[in-house]
C-alpha cells in the first residue's frame, strides 16, 4: 500500500489538522502543523498533550493499514494504548509522528510509535499500542 491507497484520514485526525507524509513498507510519517488552537498551555504554547495522544493513535492505525497483510474490508478499534511522555514539545514547531505496525496477528495488530520535532532521536514522546481486528467497517443498520 502507499500514501495515494490511504484516502481518508480518520475525522479526529483531520479536526487537528493531521497529514499524512509518507508510507514506507510497514511504515507511516504523519504531521500536524503548530496551530494556535491545540494549545493547551497559553503562557507558554506548548501543544496540548491530548494532541500528542491523538496523534500518536491515528498514526499508529495508519500503520496498521500499511501492513502488507492488512485487508482494506477489515475494521479496527484501539484495545490499548500506552504513552512515554518524554520532554514537552516546543511551541511553534510542528509534530511529527513515525508509527511501525511490526506484527499482525489474526485478532490484534500491535504497533510502535515515536512522535517528534526536528530530530526522531530527539522524542517527545513514544507509544506501543495494540488494535483489536475485524470489527464491522460499515455502521450497523437500526433496528
Amino acid at each position: 500500500m502507499d500514501k495515494d491507497d490511504l484516502e481518508h484520514l480518520p475525522p479526529h485526525g483531520e479536526a487537528i489538522g493531521m497529514s499524512l507524509v509518507s508510507v514506507v513498507g510497514r511504515v507511516c510519517t504523519v504531521k500536524v502543523p503548530y496551530a494556535e488552537h491545540l494549545v493547551g498551555d497559553p503562557d507558554t504554547g506548548i501543544i496540548h498533550g491530548g494532541v500528542i495522544t491523538a496523534t500518536l493513535d491515528n498514526a499508529s492505525g495508519w500503520a496498521v493499514r500499511c501492513h502488507e497483510d492488512w485487508a482494506m474490508e477489515m475494521g479496527m478499534a484501539t484495545l490499548d494504548l500506552r504513552i512515554d511522555y518524554m520532554r514537552p514539545a516546543e511551541p511553534f514547531k510542528d509534530l511529527m509522528v513515525q508509527a511501525e505496525c511490526y506484527k499482525l496477528a489474526k485478532n490484534i495488530a500491535f504497533v510502535r510509535a515515536v512522535a517528534y520535532q526536528d530530530d526522531i532521536e530527539d522524542q517527545v514522546a513514544t507509544s506501543v499500542a495494540a488494535f483489536m481486528l475485524g470489527t464491522p467497517n460499515t455502521p450497523r443498520a437500526d433496528s
